[in-house]
């Protein structure tokens, strides 16, 4: 099962009567990211599009949801929050083998890691600044006029999604990790109660999943709208805090031990104070348990793409085995976020 390659003159022959101005693809590159969903740049005469697939091969249910990504898109298109333009959505899979859709390709900047190795302190500050100001007007989107109002089910968000990931990440599960079978445990245990909230949510909210302008700070484009659906607001922002406190570097792509105010960086609660003030909200209540969730969600994802590469379809294989041992990691931080909540 190749995620590495596509197959270049079945895409065309697809794309050639449903995209107007299609000229046949002379070259599919594979990005080095995406580990769920593989994707490529398709150069052609005229111009450069994306295409994003499913891998192939036998998949959980539920996941890689490249439907879902193109509707989302497609209904933000030309709002306040940067997406790129939708071209179309197949879900023939005798085409190239699984579902994917083909979208504009944005040229930009996008950045591994928060610290923006080479950035100057006054852009990277702008840049996090958008990055905050477009979280803000993603949970401001009015779903019904945008059309995704029933883009999920009601109910608990935070109850259905640690019933989800649990299951996914038993469906995965490769060897027993006792902090994550406790981090599972406490969830459950001491759920907040649902408070009403109910917006757009990305579900991976974190700045290697943006682009932005090449010469200038504002964000471009939103991607990997796998995870999304109508959720807590808090959840996302909390995505951005958990990510921070990873380590530092090409592995963790976190913050941990930096000095941020050295390099034009927020705090935490700077960044949480900025959204909070752009919502007029007062405060966010029980903010450690919405980061230990994102901890436990992220330990499952990755606790999925290590499954994957053991199956062999996964896109990358090599940086699936890496994130792989980042799973006791997750689950150890869910449970010290948990302890900052009591």
């Amino acid at each position: 099962m190749d995620t590495q390659t596509l197959d270049t003159a079945a895409v065309t022959a697809f794309l050639k009567d449903k995209l107007p101005g299609f000229d046949k693809a002379i070259e599919a590159t594979k990005f080095a990211g995406g580990q769920s969903n593989p994707t490529f740049l398709l150069q052609t005469n005229a111009r450069n599009y994306v295409l994003r697939r499913k891998p192939p091969g036998q998949l959980l249910k539920s996941a890689h949801a490249v439907d879902r990504e193109f509707r989302v898109q497609k209904a933000l298109h030309g709002s306040d929050v940067p997406v790129a333009k939708m071209h179309v959505l197949c879900q023939d899979p005798s085409v190239i083998g699984s579902d994917f859709y083909v979208m504009d390709h944005v040229a930009g900047r996008n950045f591994n890691e928060p610290t923006m190795d080479g950035v100057n302190n006054e852009d990277r500050s702008a840049i996090i600044t958008d990055m905050n100001r477009v979280l803000a007007a993603l949970h401001e989107v009015d779903i019904e006029a945008v059309g995704l109002s029933n883009y999920g089910p009601p109910g608990h968000y935070l109850e259905r999604q640690v019933g989800r990931w649990t299951k996914q990440y038993r469906a995965s599960e490769t060897q027993n990790i006792p902090s994550m079978n406790s981090l599972i445990e406490r969830l459950e245990a001491d759920m907040p109660e649902d408070d009403g909230q109910r917006t757009l949510v990305h579900g991976d909210y974190r700045i290697d999943n943006m682009i932005f302008e090449t010469e200038g700070t504002r964000c471009l484009a939103v991607l990997d709208w796998e995870l999304s659906t109508i959720g807590h607001p808090y959840a996302d922002l909390a995505s951005v805090i958990m990510q921070w406190q990873l380590p530092a570097g090409p592995q963790g792509r976190g913050l941990m031990g930096v000095d941020r105010a050295s390099l034009g960086l927020p705090s935490d609660a700077e960044f949480v104070g900025a959204y909070c003030e752009r919502r007029g909200l007062d405060r966010v209540d029980r903010f450690g348990f919405y980061v230990a969730f994102c901890f436990f969600r992220m330990g499952a994802i990755i606790q999925g793409v290590l499954k994957r590469a053991i199956d062999g379809n996964a896109s990358n294989p090599e940086r699936a085995m890496q994130l792989g041992a980042f799973v006791p990691v997750f689950a150890d931080n869910g449970l010290k976020a948990l302890e900052s909540d009591q």
